[in-house]
């Protein structure tokens, strides 16, 4: 699935990831920033390393890609989702 504008997300060590923008603002702490006009080309996370990273961003896409809607199945996929993404990645942290 793609969207027509991207941003890049730049973390601490100079590695960029270049992303949809209605995934960028999944996390609200991007979208304020972005609001704030505080994304010119790239929005700078230098407390963030790429594995962690990588994961929101992953976290993020199966949010915006799984249907908003009252339909049970994708409700309990995106909820079965973030129970094994969470406690999968409990070593990450």
């Amino acid at each position: 699935m793609s969207y027509s504008k991207t941003i890049v997300l730049t973390n601490y060590d100079g590695e960029t990831f270049v992303v949809d923008e209605v995934v960028a603002v999944e996390p609200q702490t991007i979208e304020h920033m972005i609001e704030d006009g505080c994304a010119n080309t790239s929005i700078p996370l230098p407390n963030v390393t790429s594995k962690i990273l990588s994961k929101v961003i992953e976290h993020c896409k199966k949010h915006v890609e799984t249907p908003n809607s009252n339909e049970k199945a994708a409700k309990a996929d995106l909820k079965s989702f973030d129970f094994d993404f969470v406690k999968a990645d409990q070593d990450s942290c």
